[in-house]
């Protein structure tokens, strides 16, 4: 029997209907809750903060919220092929990081007077390689992605910070202009490459044979393994696609703040919160590529309104990590009733 017909008889991918009928409420409450919360928020700061929901403020969210979401989608396809432990599953914690040089990269090569084309492929490479690299450290060597992808996010950061000596680096062209403008309704065009990336991802992983053996793998592992899906190229391809996300996040941060940031590693917190929330917003609660651009949105406007309302970056970073613990408990806890 061919891989492909075995591969049809997989157990369906994160199917709800499977949980008995507490669990079903319970994935229901947590579902519509999240969107719930999701509305309050827009509520409770459009009454609140000034100018929430003004057109320019909403730009300037989706603006900020472009390269956030791009990394989210990154981290969101090696948590679909890892699984959800993201102990001994899926997670890549060089993404920030990975950003961060490929932004260097750039930058650097634009102040030694390569043309964008160039300094955009090295900036891609650069990302590429680092997600090689998160590959080979897992299915080779063995390496648990947690303890994998902390050693690579500290040795790349090491590496912006060589290049950059730690000062930020400037970097302006027409291109890039181009690419933090805004269209005629104050939109920045940031904007239309998230949400054009996004459709593009959720094509390829929610809507292909290879995107649903990243399914098979993530969720159902020994069977994929018996259907004769090659696991190991499966979640190293995943780690790939992540460091692509990575370079893809570095030139839409050299656009945005005309340069290299040296503070590229405060991201990851959001990150992560974007990536692993968006499994609550998705119908069968496990991670989408549709999911994580709603949770984009959500933790966006969360941090905006918070410094609309001045209040201090600490407490935003104690909600972030709140979201993550409620996320992450509520999701194992319907898992465990699955099982």
């Amino acid at each position: 029997m061919s891989a492909d017909v075995q591969f049809a008889s997989l157990p369906e991918v994160g199917n709800t209907r499977a949980l008995p009928s507490g669990g079903k409420l319970a994935a229901a409450a947590l579902r519509f809750g999240s969107l719930l919360a999701f509305l309050s928020i827009l509520v409770i700061f459009s009454l609140t903060a000034p100018y929430f929901l003004s057109v320019g403020n909403i730009g300037n969210v989706l603006g900020q919220s472009a390269i956030s979401g791009v990394l989210a989608i990154g981290l969101t396809i090696v948590l679909i092929a890892g699984g959800a432990n993201v102990v001994t599953g899926g997670i890549d914690l060089s993404l920030a990081a990975n950003m961060g040089l490929s932004a260097a990269v750039y930058a650097t090569l634009i102040q030694l007077g390569f043309n964008d084309l160039m300094a955009g492929a090295a900036a891609l490479t650069t990302g590429v390689a680092i997600g090689i690299v998160n590959a080979l450290a897992i299915v080779l060597a063995g390496i648990v992605p947690l303890l994998a992808t902390l050693a690579v996010m500290n040795v790349v950061a090491g590496l912006e910070l060589v290049l950059t000596q730690n000062t930020v680096l400037p970097a302006t062209t027409d291109f890039l202009t181009a690419l933090s403008a805004s269209d005629g309704f104050g939109i920045p065009i940031l904007a239309y490459v998230l949400i054009g990336f996004a459709i593009i991802a959720a094509a390829v992983v929610q809507y292909t044979p290879l995107g649903l053996r990243l399914y098979a793998v993530g969720e159902f592992p020994e069977a994929a393994r018996a259907a004769g899906l090659p696991l190991k190229t499966l979640v190293a391809g995943a780690f790939v696609a992540s460091g692509l996300c990575g370079g893809i996040a570095g030139v839409l941060s050299v656009s945005y703040l005309s340069g290299s940031t040296t503070g590229s590693g405060e991201m990851l917190l959001p990150v992560v919160v974007t990536a692993l929330l968006g499994s609550v917003f998705s119908r069968r609660l496990v991670p989408t590529i549709g999911g994580t651009l709603i949770s984009t949105l959500f933790v966006g406007f969360l941090i905006n309104g918070f410094q609309l309302l001045n209040l201090p970056s600490t407490l935003v970073s104690g909600v972030q990590g709140l979201l993550i613990l409620v996320v992450v408990s509520a999701t194992t806890l319907l898992r465990k009733r699955e099982i």
